[in-house]
Parts: structure tokens; sequence; C-alpha cells
């Protein structure tokens, strides 16, 4: 019995070894995935960053990037519509304060929910839809922007600017791995 056990454990210390080795060389392959989608891209060093803080991007395909890619988007429009709702309530004295970053708020909230649209148009594999809809999430931010420009009183907050250029530029990273398919 214990030169069958001996075996055994032989055994399955191959198949262990094996196992081992394949999930390398596809950790690898996926790995090279990532680099080649992201060199598709504007900004590859945000799109790597990006991807790599993600642990299911090594086992996704292209659309499972970008969808990983819209996510990231999504959760920066939420966040700053959460900021914007937060600055409303501590410009309660200055009307016209309050006025643009309501509406800045709401441009946030619709550019979160173009988003969403490009996850169910990139899942039906409308491509032409899912791109309209991340330019009109990277667009409602100039809508927010130009509404500082009608009060020159209200200066644009700098944490504001950084924000929207942080979803500009996730959504360019979006729509450079969507051209990477080949759509159009």
């Amino acid at each position: 019995m214990g030169s069958s056990s001996t075996t055994s454990a032989t055994f399955s210390l191959v198949i262990l070894l094996v196992l081992l080795l394949q999930h390398d060389r596809f950790a690898s392959a996926d790995s090279s995935l990532i680099q080649k989608t992201c060199k598709a891209t504007k900004y590859y060093a945000l799109c790597m960053s990006s991807l790599k803080s993600d642990p299911t991007s090594l086992t996704a395909d292209g659309k499972g990037l970008a969808a990983i890619i819209i996510e990231i988007a999504t959760a920066n429009a939420t966040a700053t519509s959460s900021y914007l709702s937060s600055q409303v309530l501590s410009s309660a004295n200055d009307a016209n304060a309050k006025k643009v970053l309501k509406e800045c708020d709401d441009k946030y909230g619709y550019a979160g929910e173009a988003l969403q649209g490009s996850l169910q148009d990139l899942a039906a594999e409308s491509y032409d839809y899912a791109y309209m809809h991340i330019n009109a999430a990277a667009d409602y931010p100039n809508a927010c922007h130009n509404a500082f420009r009608s009060f020159p009183a209200l200066v644009y907050p700098p944490e504001l600017a950084r924000r929207e250029d942080a979803l500009k530029r996730i959504c360019a990273v979006v729509l450079g791995i969507i051209d990477s398919f080949g759509w159009d």
C-alpha cells in the first residue's frame, strides 16, 4: 500500500505541476491580450493600470476588457455626481453656485446612464450604439464646464476639472478598445 500511496502522491504532484504550468501559459496569453488591447488606445498607461486593477481582466476577452473599463468610467461618473451633490449642499448661500452644481450633478448622472447603456450595447454587439453612448458620456462634462462659464463670478473647481479629465480619458480608452474590434 505504501507504493500505491507514493505513486498516487507522485501522480497528483505531476497533475498539479501541469495545471500550474498551464495556468502560467494562459495568464501570460491573457496579459498579452491586455497589452495588445491597450496599445490600440490613446492612453496606454491608463488602460494598463485600469485593467491590472481588476483581476477578472486576466480571463476577459476584448469585449470583457471594454466592459471593465466602462465599469470604471461609470464609477467615476457616479463618484463625481456624489461629489457634486455634496458641493450643492455646501453652497446653500450662493444661488448661482447651487444652480450650476446641480446642473453638473445631473450631467454626470446622465453620463453614468449613458455608460450603462453602452454596456448593454456592447453585450448586444451593437458597437455603433455603444460608441455613441460612450461619446455622450465623455461630452456631458463639457456641458458642466459650460454652465460654469455662464457665471463668470464662479470658479471652475480644480477637483471637478480633474474628475472631468479623468472621465474623458477613461472614455477615450473604451473608444479605442471598441475601435480595435474592427466593426465599422
